[in-house]
């Protein structure tokens, strides 16, 4: 089953069932106590879910806007340096997870522009898996870890180079940088998401190429990681890092700039694609 976030013409921010002729809206059905994705992961099981994915399509896919997957993330925690090629490129020899944060601003849906800061020439791309947490858990053992596990989904990890220092934080969340989507793909679907290939493509140009069974930190070493400080809640996005062949390595380096087509795809994911737009066209 496919999950997304989207709108229609009124602006109205929905989410439902992703299917080939459209979207099956799950608002109306689950209630009103029930306003978000976020919501519904908390509430409902996967199962209970996917009794709604035989309805008739709500929405035709030409009628929605889609938003992040999830709009307004509790946390989005986020893991650098998890590939041995990308550690080599920025000289990391930090043996526990890198981590940094992004805000929930800083995220554009599918089919989405985002949007390249008016103060950096270093807009770098960085093709991501992410997953959403479906329950909650503190101090989760790894092999327990799936079990809090809504689902995965693909990110364009969008990075101001020159802005990204030690902490990285002030490169990573410039509004609207961070592509999310198309869709939560439920964890049923995705048997190991260890064995799965990503490509990042620029205007039809693959540029990274890699296999998630590269991670250094899998996924379970990072739910107990992560929930040895922190409470994951239903909702929560976490990102695994990007694999190596960043803009910022190549020679010359390679960074987007206006008009440039970023695709991640992903293997069982489907592929999340954004324009890059100058944010002072916007502001």
């Amino acid at each position: 089953m496919k999950l997304v976030s989207f709108t229609t013409m009124n602006a109205q921010e929905r989410y439902g069932i992703l299917t080939a002729d459209g979207v099956i809206e799950l608002g109306p059905r689950l209630g009103e106590h029930v306003p978000t994705l976020a919501d519904a992961l908390a509430h409902f099981s996967i199962d209970e879910l996917n009794q709604y994915a035989s309805l008739p399509c709500d929405h035709r896919l030409s009628d929605i806007r889609y938003l992040p997957v999830i709009p307004r993330p509790g946390k989005i925690l986020c893991i650098g340096m998890n590939y041995a090629q990308k550690r080599l490129e920025f000289a990391s020899t930090e043996e526990a997870p890198t981590l940094f944060i992004r805000f929930a601003d800083s995220q554009a849906g599918h089919e989405q522009p985002v949007l390249k800061p008016t103060c950096t020439e270093q807009f770098d791309y960085e093709g991501e898996l992410a997953f959403v947490i479906g329950k909650a858990g503190r101090h989760i053992a790894p092999e327990d870890a799936y079990t809090h596990v809504a689902g995965y989904s693909v990110y364009m990890d969008g990075s101001a180079r020159d802005w990204q220092h030690a902490w990285y934080t002030a490169g990573k969340n410039w509004p609207q940088t961070g592509g999310f989507g198309p869709a939560l793909v439920t964890r049923d679907e995705i048997p190991d998401p260890h064995a799965l290939t990503l490509q990042t493509r620029v205007n039809g140009e693959a540029l990274q190429n890699d296999h998630t069974r590269n991670m250094i930190h899998t996924i379970p070493q990072i739910v107990a990681y992560i929930s040895t400080f922190t409470l994951l809640s239903p909702g929560d996005v976490i990102l695994t890092g990007s694999p190596g062949n960043v803009g910022k390595s190549l020679v010359p380096p390679r960074y987007l700039h206006a008009g440039d087509v970023v695709e991640v795809e992903i293997e069982g994911l489907g592929t999340l694609r954004n324009t890059v737009v100058d944010a002072a066209d916007v502001e």
